[in-house]
């Protein structure tokens, strides 16, 4: 069996925003055995999984992934929509834009420190769309 769902998110501000619960509370029960795959529908956002307790790591990504993609790079030609918009599409890129958690026992199967990050790279992100998918 296949459910599918789209799911608009509030308009977050740049960074890395912890959502588990947010998919969970948006989700009809869940089957015993199967999967949650999530689609991030922007090039500029993306989602990752990671620590869900101290949210200095948020932080912290933010300022690793800002130095390694800097803004304002001059070799950037793709700058219509400002100085964040190349960088954000690079990071969505990197970080990726979906994830696959298994499912057992009607619950996401996550690790006890695992969170679900949506990561927002542009500097004035507007509401964001993403599409889950139960397979069981």
């Amino acid at each position: 069996m296949i459910e599918q769902k789209e799911i608009t998110l509030p308009r977050l501000n740049r960074g890395y925003h912890l959502i588990t619960s947010l998919i969970e509370d948006n989700l009809n029960e869940l089957p015993e055995k199967g999967l949650l795959h999530i689609l991030v529908k922007h090039t500029s956002a993306g989602i990752t999984i990671n620590e869900n307790a101290d949210p200095t790591v948020r932080t912290d990504f933010e300022n690793f992934i800002n130095k390694m993609i800097p803004e304002d790079d001059p070799g950037y030609i793709h700058t219509y929509e400002g100085s964040d918009d190349m960088p954000g599409h690079l990071k969505a890129s990197i970080i990726g834009t979906e994830i696959t958690i298994p499912i057992t026992n009607h619950r996401l199967n996550l690790g006890t420190w695992q969170g679900i990050y949506f990561c927002e790279f542009r500097n004035h992100g507007e509401s964001r769309n993403i599409v889950v998918t139960i397979i069981s």
